[in-house]
């Protein structure tokens, strides 16, 4: 049978090898944050708690050590009946575990940092003829919990992680009340009324906007690829990366994302997308947030129907032509590919 006990405690070796490894890829202040609801869920403390500084401060002594002796260490195969899996054979390891009601997963996220988390299972879904499993309480995890994964034609939607990542906004709004945006996206919520019960509802309306993000960067694979993630190896951890990652989110987002959410007529959602379009995706794309702005001035949908038809070809030929230049220079393409997206930033 299967020894569940020790199946988390090596997951959860593998995610802090790979912690050890990439966790100098963050800024000090991000770094921080995430130090910090990575101790509120390792001691389960209440979003509403109070997190204890002195505590804090040797427990990241403590994870620093404990790092800097897993930085060398391979990562281990987990221990199934079938004998010891790859971990990053999520399929076949999940072809064990998901009739027993648990989801695993194993995969490469943002600056290549592999990502593995193992958890409840509480609902699966067919989408498109893809396969989204939802889970709930997370055993084993790293410090940085993606919400929503896709791998393998599959998705992972992580509903403690979406909270958590809900959480996170909640407390960045409250800390500085500038974003008007994300005033309009919690309005509806009652959170100072009742913070549980407003996080759930969140949780499963943010949820959803999670997965129709998944479904379209399988979407702008199937346009794209494989060649797109070659690409996306051979610039990590360099600015280049970091744009081509935001023009894959801005095609899968106006494939998939904004026509759901616009179709379902889910304004909170739509809020909450504009409250976090932020970062790169603001910076090569402006012209989204003045067709927002268009539709909540006019109360019609129709500025942002216009965008998503303006912008899917826009953000399809501009993905193509970066693999092109991928294509013909490889790796050395990075300033040919900043030049193409500059011009988009700044037209």
């Amino acid at each position: 049978m299967l020894n569940f006990g020790q199946l988390v405690s090596t997951v959860q070796q593998n995610c802090h090898i790979s912690d050890a490894r990439y966790a100098g890829e963050y800024t000090v202040c991000i770094f921080l944050l995430k130090m910090r609801e990575f101790y509120r869920w390792e001691n389960d403390i209440p979003y509403s708690g109070v997190l204890p500084k002195n505590d804090i401060g040797e427990w990241l002594h403590e994870r620093e050590r404990l790092w800097s002796d897993m930085e060398s260490l391979s990562f281990a195969p987990l221990p199934l009946d079938q004998g010891g899996a790859d971990p990053f054979d999520s399929d076949g390891i999940n072809r064990e575990l998901v009739p027993q009601g648990y989801v695993y997963s194993g995969g490469y996220g943002r600056f290549s940092k592999p990502h593995f988390f193992l958890g409840d299972l509480i609902k699966t879904e067919k989408r498109g003829g893809y396969t989204v499993y939802i889970t709930a309480c997370e055993y084993a995890r790293d410090l940085v919990a993606p919400p929503a994964m896709m791998q393998n034609q599959v998705i992972y939607l992580r509903q403690e992680s979406v909270r958590r990542y809900l959480w996170e906004k909640i407390e960045e709004w409250r800390w500085s009340r500038t974003n008007r945006i994300m005033q309009r996206a919690l309005s509806g919520y009652r959170l100072d009324d009742d913070l549980d019960n407003a996080l759930d509802a969140m949780v499963l309306n943010e949820s959803e906007s999670m997965i129709l993000h998944e479904v379209g960067e399988a979407m702008a694979g199937e346009h794209l690829g494989p060649a797109w993630n070659d690409m996306l190896m051979s610039l990590a951890s360099t600015k280049t990366e970091i744009m081509a990652r935001a023009v894959r989110d801005l095609l899968a987002d106006n494939l998939s994302t904004l026509p759901g959410l616009i179709d379902a007529g889910n304004e909170a959602a739509l809020h909450f997308y504009f409250a976090n379009y932020t970062g790169m995706r603001k910076y090569l794309f402006p012209e989204a947030l003045n067709a927002y702005q268009s539709w909540v001035d006019s109360g019609h949908r129709r500025p942002l129907l216009t965008l998503v038809a303006e912008a899917t070809p826009r953000w399809t030929d501009t993905a193509q032509t970066m693999l092109h230049l991928y294509q013909r220079q490889g790796a050395s393409a990075a300033p040919a590919i900043e030049a193409l997206l500059e011009p988009a930033a700044k037209g």
